[in-house]
């Protein structure tokens, strides 16, 4: 951790901590917390978070998917109030550090921080110390500790194990109810077959390392240049399918592709984009003909339309 800039942000500052996968509603919970008890005291309010995630560090094999990247984490976390995100790399030395050690030197050294905001299932240091543990730690170095209970949405709490679950399902819907957003990812537009021009619906291929949902149709938001408009330019509707194409290829491996609506045809080689998730059409198929295909296709695209205009920016 660099102390100096640590002290210097986050000084008296009511911090959340956390991996902070997805920044979901029970994240934002957190975060919010974090800001109005900074506020009510004049102080800032930030964000500790860990990279890589320490279960892949800790158990590789069983490490999950990850939500969003660090940098869409670290925008995310901007978003939901925070004036400053630590992010301190995790390995095993660092796992190593104890509780105590954790909460003097980092906590009340480096980052000199008042309070600290935590979830009801939050572990610290190599002993997994919870939060009854830490109480006393901190209080030793004049640190409050305030805990979250677990937030439910429509009597589901929230987690990103659950969201994951969802996306991977490809009920991206119920995902968006849980992160209060769109799940989305960023990638780049890359060189495909040139099929889907040929069909009368141009498609732009996406290389990404985000985590898709089940192999269908979906109804998405597309943001050119990556981010979040204004900043990256207008988000455009679109229809994706992520999947092996078996109408047109044979044992192909997953993509993502993206036929965007009223597009102006310019070339997108190379592009950033952020792809958001909207809804789920259809399972992927396979088509007798390359007509039933293109028959399917418009009219995933109208249906699209229809769910692109009366879902909120």
């Amino acid at each position: 951790m660099d102390e100096a800039r640590a002290t210097r942000a986050l000084a008296g500052a009511s911090i959340a901590i956390g991996n902070f996968d997805g920044v979901h509603l029970g994240h934002r919970v957190l975060v919010q917390a974090a800001r109005a008890r900074a506020g009510a005291r004049g102080a800032p309010a930030g964000v500790l978070t860990f990279e890589p995630h320490p279960v892949r560090v800790l158990r590789p094999a069983l490490a999950p998917p990850l939500l969003t990247s660090l940098p869409r984490k670290l925008e995310l976390l901007a978003g939901a109030g925070a004036d400053a995100c630590l992010v301190q790399p995790f390995d095993l030395g660092y796992a190593a550090t104890p509780a105590a050690e954790f909460v003097a030197r980092d906590l009340a050294g480096a980052v000199g921080c008042s309070e600290v905001v935590v979830g009801w299932d939050f572990t610290a240091g190599h002993e997994r110390a919870r939060v009854d543990a830490l109480r006393p730690l901190l209080a030793r170095s004049g640190i409050a500790l305030h805990v979250v209970d677990p937030v439910a949405e429509d009597g589901l709490v929230v987690s990103s194990t659950k969201i994951r679950e969802l996306i991977l399902e490809g009920n991206v819907e119920g995902a968006a109810l849980l992160l209060a957003r769109p799940h989305d990812l960023d990638g780049e537009v890359v060189r495909g077959a040139g099929r889907g021009r040929g069909l009368g619906f141009a498609t732009a291929n996406v290389a990404t390392g985000g985590l898709l949902p089940a192999n269908g149709v979906y109804a998405v938001r597309a943001t050119l240049g990556g981010g979040t408009p204004p900043a990256a330019g207008a988000a455009l509707g679109g229809v994706s399918n992520v999947g092996v194409k078996p109408t047109v290829e044979a044992d192909g491996r997953v993509q993502l592709e993206v036929h965007l609506l009223d597009f102006d045809g310019r070339d997108l080689y190379g592009a950033a984009i952020r792809v958001a998730f909207l809804a789920r059409l259809r399972e992927e198929r396979r088509f007798p003909s390359l007509d039933a295909l293109r028959a399917q296709i418009a009219e995933d695209a109208a249906r699209a339309r229809a769910l692109l205009a009366a879902a909120p920016m």
